[in-house]
């Protein structure tokens, strides 16, 4: 079993920053795609970039580029969301997911591991 755990939410005022991490455990041998996605309330579950853990590749979606950058410790089997000049909009909870592969994914479908989500408020 895998066990991924997000933390680093919050509340912060528009223009802040945040940085979540994924730390993850278990059998992650192999996990190298990982992700981040997020649902504002009332909204379904959308992408928000993806990593290889393997190669290093990135993907963001059109929302959050240039203001988020995805990074990894592999040492510490960590994945990070630098999360920059925030945006009421970006208020959503945020999921980590892993998946077996060696490719960058950005549908949620792809990915059979998942965190529990942690919560990021953009308010003044």
């Amino acid at each position: 079993q895998v066990q991924l755990v997000e933390s680093g939410g919050g509340l912060v005022q528009p223009g802040g920053s945040l940085r979540l991490s994924c730390a993850a455990s278990g059998r992650t041998f192999r996990m190298y795609a990982r992700a981040w996605f997020r649902q504002a309330p009332g909204k379904e579950r959308e992408f928000v970039a993806t990593i290889s853990l393997r190669s290093g590749s990135i993907l963001y979606a059109d929302s959050v580029k240039g203001r988020f950058t995805i990074s990894r410790d592999n040492a510490k089997d960590t994945v990070y969301l630098q999360m920059n000049s925030l945006k009421a909009e970006d208020t959503a909870v945020y999921y980590c997911a892993a998946r077996e592969s060696t490719r960058v994914l950005t549908a949620q479908f792809e990915y059979n591991y998942w965190g529990q989500g942690t919560q990021v408020t953009v308010s003044s």
